[in-house]
């Protein structure tokens, strides 16, 4: 199941500020997400926009916000 990415800006913009305070860069926030670097890096280029259910959720947890902030889970499950 994938959760699909609202907005860049917004994704770019709580990077920088997270609930936590200090920045994350995209190594960090994949380090602490538990997502591969390469993932973080090509949603932050916007070259991707989605992550599977239990990426967006440790993504999330790590900038500290809720998953709705973030992304749009699937319409149905047969996303």
């Amino acid at each position: 199941m994938r959760y699909v990415l609202r907005d860049l800006e917004t994704f770019l913009k709580i990077m920088e500020h997270p609930g936590r305070g200090q920045s994350y860069s995209i190594r960090d926030l994949a380090t602490t997400a538990q997502v591969s670097k390469s993932k973080i890096e090509r949603i932050a280029r916007g070259d991707l926009d989605w992550l599977d259910v239990n990426e967006a959720h440790r993504v999330v947890e790590a900038l500290g916000v809720t998953v709705l902030v973030l992304f749009m889970p699937p319409t149905s499950l047969a996303q």
